[in-house]
C-alpha cells in the first residue's frame, strides 16, 4: 500500500509539474513585444529587442505586466528618450525635465523660408488662441532639425524676432542623431537637400503633461480646432 502511496504522490507531483510548465508556456506566447514610440505602427515582434527606427528596447505587451515603467513614465512617453539638448538659453536638458506640462511642440529649421515660418505662424496662431490661463500650464517646443547652424545663440535671436522669447517658449538644439531619434518618434520625415536648405514634413505634435502622444495637426495653415480641444482637454485633467 505505501509503494502504491508514493506512486500515486510521484505520478501527481509530476502531472502538476507539466501543467505548471504548459501554462508558462502559454503565457510565454502570448508575449509580444513593440516600440514604446510605435515607430512602426502596430507591427509587434516576438522576442525582445530595439526598434531598428529610434533603436528604443521594444516593450512587452503581455496584459500581466504593468504599462507604467518604475519612474512612473508610461511606456508610450517621450520622456523615456535619454538625448540631451540644448535650449536656447544654453542649457542642457532632458526631454523628461518638460515634465508636467502639455506640449505642443514641432520641428523647424531657423534659414527656412518656405514652409517653417508658416509652423511658426501655426505656433503662435494656437499660443493666442488658448486661453491666457492656461499659460503657465503648457509649453511650446520648437526643435530644430539643423543642429549644425541651429546653435543656441541662432535660436535665440530667432525666438525673439518671432516674438517667441517669453517662459512658455523652449527651443532645443539637439545632435544629428537626437534630432533624427525624435523626428522618427513623431513620423516627421526630413531630408537635408542643400548645406541650408531641408524638405520636410509639417506636423504640430501634442502631448500631455506625462509627455503620451494625444493629437498631431498635418499641414500648413490649416483648421486648428481640433489641436486646440485636445490641449485643453489635456490642461484641465
Amino acid at each position: 500500500m505505501k509503494v502504491i502511496k508514493y506512486i500515486t504522490i510521484i505520478l501527481f507531483s509530476i502531472m502538476l509539474l507539466s501543467s505548471c510548465k504548459k501554462e508558462k508556456d502559454s503565457t510565454n506566447s502570448r508575449i509580444t513585444y513593440q516600440c514604446p514610440m510605435q515607430c512602426e505602427g502596430s507591427k509587434v515582434y516576438t522576442e525582445a529587442g530595439s526598434c531598428p527606427i529610434c533603436k528604443m528596447d521594444l516593450k512587452s505587451q503581455s496584459p500581466e505586466i504593468s504599462k507604467v515603467l518604475e519612474t512612473g513614465i508610461s511606456e508610450s512617453s517621450i520622456f523615456n528618450l535619454t538625448s540631451v539638448w540644448k535650449t536656447e538659453e544654453n542649457e542642457s536638458i532632458y526631454l523628461k525635465d518638460l515634465r508636467g506640462k502639455t506640449l505642443v511642440m514641432v520641428m523647424i529649421y531657423t534659414t527656412c523660408k518656405a514652409a517653417c515660418p508658416r509652423l511658426v505662424a501655426d505656433m503662435r496662431n494656437i499660443e493666442e488662441k488658448v486661453p491666457k490661463e492656461y499659460t503657465n500650464d503648457i509649453q511650446y517646443v520648437l526643435i530644430s532639425i539643423d543642429p549644425k547652424n541651429d546653435t543656441p545663440k541662432r535660436l535665440k535671436e530667432f525666438a525673439k524676432e518671432n516674438y517667441m522669447d517669453g517662459e512658455h517658449w523652449t527651443f532645443l538644439q539637439g545632435n544629428e542623431e537626437s534630432v533624427r531619434e525624435f523626428a522618427n518618434v513623431l513620423a516627421v520625415k526630413y531630408k537635408q537637400i542643400s548645406p541650408l536648405d531641408f524638405s520636410h514634413s509639417n506636423i504640430i505634435s501634442v502631448f500631455n503633461p506625462e509627455g503620451e502622444l494625444v493629437h498631431q495637426q498635418e499641414g500648413l495653415g490649416v483648421d486648428n480646432k481640433e489641436t486646440i480641444a485636445s490641449i485643453l482637454e489635456t490642461v484641465k485633467k
